[in-house]
C-alpha cells in the first residue's frame, strides 16, 4: 500500500475513493485514515442505525487528532451527485445544505473528508423540525468514579421508564455516558428540550447526593445531566462512532446488562469490531421504541418552571469566586496558560480541588476554542487573587460580521 494516493472501494454499486489512505489519523496508535474506514464498513449496519436519514454537521480532522477539528455545516460544493443533502436554517438567520448519510458509501465518503466521529442532529430529513430523539448525555465533574456514572444511568433508565420512554445505553467514547430515548416526532425543539430537562431535574430529586441539573458548571457537584444537548443546532457524536481521545475509544451501544461491568477504555477501533461481529448491536430495535413525551411534559408542568439564576445590572450573579485564567484557540495552549497561573500562585495551587479547574469548550465559528477559570471556594478569601490580566486571550470572533451587517471583536 505504500506509495498509493488513494484506495478505491466498491460499496453500494458506487466507487468511494480513500485518499491518502497511510495518512496517520491517531499517530500514537498508528491508525490510518483507511484503518478508519475499514472500521465504520465492519460495523456499517449499526453506525447506520445512528445517521442514516439525518443531517450531519462534518467535524473534520484534517490533520489527524494532534490538532483541532473544524466544524463544517454546509456540504462540500465538491460532492458526488449521489450525496444527499438537507437545508437546515439557523436562529440568526443563516442555512446550510448538510450531508445526509443514508448507505455505507456515503459514510465511508464523510469518514474520508476527516470525520472521526458522526455528529448527526436528532430530526429525519424529511422532517427538521420535531426531533425523533431523546438524548441525555452524562457529564461528570473531575474526579468522579466511574461507579457514579452508573448510578445515574441506572436513575435516569427508570425515570424514562416511569414516564412511557424506552433508554438505549452507551458509552460516550470519553469520559461520560450517554442514554438515547425514540420520540415519537410532534414535538418541536423547545419542547423536547424542555422534557430532557425535566428529566434531569427528577434525576437530581431521586439522587441528589449522585447527580445535579445545575447549568452553571461552578455550581454543580458529581454527574451533570445534560439536557441541553436537545437543544437545536446542537449534536452528539452517535453510536459506534469512533472519538478523538487516546486509545481510539468507541461510542458503544451497551444492553442493560452490560452497563454495570463495562470498561469503556477497553472498547476500542481495535476491539470493538469483534465484538460487533459477535455479538451485533444491542440498539437493533431502537427504531421501534418509539414513546411520547407527554408523561414527562406535564411533569414539567407539575415541577414548575427551573430555578434561574440571579441577575444583577441585566447580567447573572455569579454565586461562585471565580477568576478566569485564559482563552485560547486549542488546548494545549489553554492547559499551559493554567501551568502559568498555577506558577505564579502555587500557594493557591496546592489548595484546589480537581474540580475547581474549569475547562470549558466553546463552539466558534467552525472550532471549539478554551476557557479556562478557576473556582476559588476552596480558598481563604483574604489569599484569594483578583482577576488578572488573562494569560492568553484569544478572540474567536474577531472580524465575524452577522447577518444584518453587526461586527464582533476587532
Amino acid at each position: 500500500m505504500a506509495g498509493r494516493t488513494q484506495r478505491v472501494l466498491a460499496l453500494d454499486g458506487r466507487e468511494v475513493a480513500v485518499t491518502s489512505p497511510d495518512k496517520l489519523v491517531f499517530p500514537d496508535e498508528g491508525i490510518t485514515k483507511l484503518d478508519l474506514v475499514r472500521y465504520y464498513l465492519a460495523v456499517a449496519d449499526g453506525a447506520l442505525r445512528g445517521v442514516r436519514g439525518r443531517p450531519m454537521i462534518l467535524k473534520r480532522f484534517v490533520h489527524g487528532v494532534g490538532e483541532e477539528a473544524f466544524f463544517q455545516k454546509r456540504a462540500p460544493a465538491r460532492r458526488p451527485d449521489w450525496i444527499e443533502t438537507a437545508e437546515l436554517r439557523y436562529a440568526r438567520g443563516t442555512s446550510a445544505e448538510e450531508v445526509v448519510v443514508r448507505d455505507a458509501a456515503a459514510l465511508a465518503w464523510v469518514v474520508n473528508l476527516g470525520c472521526v466521529d458522526l455528529n448527526p442532529h436528532p430530526v429525519q430529513a424529511g422532517d427538521l423540525d420535531h426531533p425523533d430523539e431523546l438524548r441525555i448525555d452524562l457529564d461528570p465533574v473531575p474526579g468522579v468514579p466511574w461507579g457514579q456514572i452508573v448510578e445515574v444511568a441506572l436513575v435516569v433508565r427508570e425515570v424514562l421508564a416511569d414516564h412511557g420512554l424506552t433508554a438505549w445505553p452507551k458509552t460516550s467514547g470519553s469520559r461520560g455516558f450517554h442514554l438515547y430515548a425514540r420520540i415519537v416526532p410532534d414535538r418541536p425543539f423547545p419542547q423536547v428540550r424542555l422534557a430532557a430537562e425535566t428529566v434531569a431535574r427528577e434525576v437530581e430529586n431521586r439522587a441528589p447526593a449522585l447527580a445535579t441539573s445545575r447549568w452553571w458548571k461552578e455550581e454543580r457537584q458529581g454527574v451533570f445531566v445534560d439536557f441541553n444537548q436537545n437543544a437545536k443546532d446542537r449534536t452528539v457524536a452517535s453510536a459506534w462512532s469512533v472519538r478523538p481521545v487516546p486509545g481510539a475509544r468507541v461510542s458503544t451501544p451497551l444492553t442493560w446488562e452490560e452497563v454495570p461491568g463495562c470498561r469503556p477504555e477497553e472498547l476500542t477501533l481495535h476491539t470493538v469490531p469483534a465484538r460487533y461481529a459477535e455479538r451485533g448491536d444491542p440498539w437493533a430495535g431502537l427504531d421501534g421504541a418509539a414513546g411520547s413525551l407527554d408523561a414527562l411534559l406535564a411533569l414539567a408542568e407539575r415541577l414548575g418552571p427551573a430555578e434561574k439564576p440571579p441577575k444583577g445590572d441585566g447580567r447573572r450573579v455569579v454565586t461562585q469566586p471565580l477568576v478566569e485564567v485564559a482563552r485560547t484557540r486549542t488546548r494545549p495552549e489553554a492547559l499551559a496558560a493554567l501551568e502559568r497561573w498555577r506558577a505564579r500562585h502555587p500557594d493557591v495551587a496546592t489548595l484546589l480541588a480537581e474540580a475547581d479547574v474549569l475547562v470549558d469548550g466553546m463552539r466558534g465559528r467552525s472550532s471549539v476554542w478554551y476557557r479556562i477559570r478557576v473556582n476559588l471556594q476552596h480558598v481563604p478569601e483574604d489569599r484569594r487573587p483578583p482577576q488578572e490580566p488573562l494569560e492568553a486571550d484569544y478572540d474567536p470572533w474577531a472580524g465575524v460580521t452577522w447577518p444584518g451587517g453587526r461586527s464582533i471583536g476587532t
